[in-house]
Parts: C-alpha cells; sequence; structure tokens
C-alpha cells in the first residue's frame, strides 16, 4: 500500500525461497502453511501511521473479494474478479507489504514479487493446474490491462479509503487524509466511483 509516512527506515529482510522436497503433498501442504502470513503481516501503511489491531493483508483481500460480488456490472467476469482479489496480493507472503518509503525500486519489488510467485507455483504445487490457474490470474492484474484487472484495482483502491474511514471513525486516528488522497481519484470504474463518492459524502458528514 502506498501512502507518504515518517516512519523509521528499516532494511526489509525477507525468508528464504521454499525448496521443494520432491514430494507433491507435502509441498502443497507447505503452501497451505506459508498463506498463513497473509493472515498475520499486517498493511505496512497502518503500521507506520501506529493503527492499533492494523488489518492484515489477508483481511484486505477478502473485503476485495466480497466488494468484487456486490458489482453490477454485467460485462465483468465476477468469478475471475473475486479469484484476482483474493491472489492479487499473494507473493506478499513471502516479500511482505513492501512501502515506498523503504527504497526498493519498483522493478525490484516486481522482481521479487514474480520470483516468489515462481516459487509458489512450481516448487510448492509442482506447476498444477491450480497452480497454473493462481498464476495466471496474479499475472493478468498485474499487467493490468483485462477490464477485470483494472476493474480489482479500483477495488484495492476503494477498500484502502474504506479502512481509512474506519480507522478515523472508530478509532479517532488523524493524519489518513493521504490514503484518500492516493486512491479515490484514481478510480476509474463507474460504479466504484460512486461507491468511492458515497464514502466521501459519509466521510465529510462525519467531519462536520
Amino acid at each position: 500500500m502506498s501512502t507518504n509516512t515518517d516512519a523509521t527506515n528499516t532494511k526489509r529482510t525477507f525468508p528464504p525461497p521454499y525448496t521443494s522436497t520432491g514430494d507433491a503433498s507435502a509441498d502443497r501442504l507447505a503452501f497451505f502453511h506459508i498463506l498463513e502470513r497473509l493472515k498475520t503481516q499486517k498493511r505496512t501503511g497502518w503500521v507506520d501511521h501506529k493503527i492499533p489491531g492494523p488489518e492484515s493483508i489477508s483481511d484486505h483481500m477478502y473485503r476485495m473479494a466480497i466488494l468484487a460480488m456486490c458489482t453490477s456490472d454485467q460485462d465483468l467476469d465476477v468469478s475471475k474478479c473475486v479469484m484476482m482479489a483474493l491472489v492479487h496480493d499473494l507473493a506478499e507472503a513471502q516479500v511482505g507489504d513492501i512501502a515506498p518509503r523503504e527504497g526498493i525500486p519498483k522493478a525490484e519489488k516486481r522482481r521479487l514479487e514474480a520470483d516468489a510467485m515462481h516459487n509458489f507455483v512450481h516448487d510448492m504445487l509442482h506447476n498444477s493446474l491450480a497452480a497454473q490457474r493462481i498464476h495466471s490470474i496474479w499475472k493478468e492484474y498485474e499487467e493490468g490491462e483485462s477490464k477485470e484487472a483494472k476493474f480489482v484495482k479500483d477495488l484495492d483502491r476503494f477498500e484502502m479509503a474504506c479502512q481509512a474511514s474506519e480507522y478515523e471513525r472508530n478509532q479517532g486516528m488523524p493524519g489518513l487524509q493521504p490514503f484518500f488522497e492516493s486512491s479515490l481519484p484514481f478510480i476509474r470504474h463507474p460504479e466504484v466511483q460512486g461507491w468511492g463518492q458515497a464514502l466521501a459524502d459519509e466521510r465529510k458528514k462525519t467531519q462536520t
């Protein structure tokens, strides 16, 4: 997630990639276990802003998946959008939620995430049909060209703004304006724009 922060810049360390045992069942189970990291790792932007009990990476992806199910856009492959929401940050199980303030170039971040996905797909899931489906959908999101990828990216933006609004309202957290400025103005899908406007209107009411 992207936001301005004054947090101390500490160098991120990465766990070593998984080494295949050659046993498909054991390697698949190892993949299932690595998914726990998405449940326990907190989103960096909220940690940097000292949010008490910040959401995890999987918290973020789960709500995005439900948001995808709420669309009325019949031109979208909703099932694909749901799956895309659930895998778009999958590489963060290995590399974590890398923030811009960490100084890792975008190209290096993309390489790290691609390497993580390769490890998952080939060393853990043995390039099975399921692995190929996961990788294909993740890659489609990364390329950002399909209408589903563009829609899910807008859900990513909206979900972050929605969470920021809830932290403001429920915990009285100040200084979260950058989360709105870096998300809502960049939403392009008409329906999600409407959701964003409703959120902005609600936030304005609560601040008056």
